[in-house]
């Protein structure tokens, strides 16, 4: 896992945070010198408990009739955040907010899905 989230990292320079949530295991790391961060702590129960949940939530609204859920991104005050869903568990990223989001997610997303 640590070795994708390395590639993760590699695909643009406004990736700021990678987490992978699998099988119960837990890895993140941010890329040093960042303003505007959030606890470990704080970053930790979003992995374990609110990012799983949310997933959960918009998958099952999703099948019901909009054709499913490939990922989601949230605004948050500094940055976005990317959530994709893989086999038992998910990859959560963190992008700056001036970025080219909709490249970024899709360039998470084509790797998420061939890798993960």
């Amino acid at each position: 896992m640590e070795a994708i989230k390395n590639q993760i990292f590699s695909l643009s320079d406004s990736i700021r945070y990678v987490a992978i949530y699998a099988d119960g295991k837990l890895i993140s790391g941010e890329k040093p010198g960042l303003e505007n961060t959030s606890s470990s702590e704080s970053d930790k129960y979003e992995e374990l408990i609110v990012n799983p949940t949310l997933l959960k939530l918009v998958t099952q609204r999703g099948n019901i009739d909009c054709g499913g859920v490939e990922y989601v991104i949230i605004k948050y005050g500094s940055f976005f955040e990317f959530v994709m869903s893989i086999k038992n568990g998910h990859v959560s990223v963190g992008i700056e907010q001036d970025s080219n989001l909709m490249e970024i997610a899709g360039k998470i997303k084509n790797f998420v899905v061939s890798y993960c």
